[in-house]
């Protein structure tokens, strides 16, 4: 049978010798408290203080408190949530808070760039690349882990790398995060973050230059 939960207050204490006494709710005798009975507390008790704890007797017949605590001092163990739970969500939130402001960065300006072409030339075609794009490409991440994972055929590095530059780069850059796949090889970044540089780059040419880069491109191709 469960012990059964009593209530309290303490009435007295004495810190220094570690002990005290609780006067139940219920007004039957003080029941002895010592400190080695209270269990997750974040404080030493004080006077004052209501207690919940399980009822013992002694030898002699004097009623002992055990698997005490005080009420509203009870660490977050209790709640079923540790320190170490804590420190862990408190960094996946500020990872989660850092890839968002990284993902409004790069994605800004191709952002505001593809509202623009689409404005000035009535296409919407710039608007939907790259949506459908990066979905495209973090769905070949998704699929080429999961072969790496099971030993099977993978997915070309070339294919992966043509989508990015085909408007798919925010799709690999989210999957390199979320997956954690290609993340960590560096022949690859590279690779990677020179196909976000030329997007970044002719993104900056037409909405600042004029596109004056892409005119000197054409006019040596011809």
């Amino acid at each position: 049978m469960k012990p059964i939960l009593h209530k309290g207050q303490l009435i007295t204490w004495k810190d220094d010798k570690g002990f005290g006494f609780i006067k139940p709710d219920n007004g039957s005798q003080k029941v002895f408290l010592h400190i080695s009975a209270l269990k997750d507390k974040n404080r030493r008790p004080k006077e004052g203080d209501v207690i919940y704890y399980n009822l013992t007797s002694e030898q002699d017949g004097k009623l002992r408190a055990d698997q005490a605590f005080i009420l509203g001092a009870r660490s977050k163990s209790v709640l079923g949530i540790s320190s170490s739970d804590i420190r862990r969500n408190s960094q996946t939130k500020l990872k989660s808070s850092f890839l968002v402001l990284q993902i409004l960065l790069l994605f800004s300006l191709p952002l505001f760039g593809s509202i623009y072409l689409a404005w000035k030339t009535a296409n919407p075609i710039p608007l939907i690349l790259y949506p459908v794009m990066s979905l495209l490409t973090f769905l070949l991440y998704a699929e080429d882990k999961s072969r790496a994972k099971k030993g099977e055929w993978r997915i070309p590095e070339s294919s992966l790398h043509l989508c990015e530059l085909a408007g798919g780069w925010l799709g690999a850059f989210l999957a390199q995060r979320k997956l954690r796949h290609k993340s960590s090889k560096s022949s690859y970044q590279v690779v990677f973050w020179a196909i976000v540089a030329v997007h970044i780059v002719f993104w900056l040419d037409c909405l600042f230059l004029g596109g004056i880069l892409i005119k000197l491109l054409l006019r040596n191709g011809n």
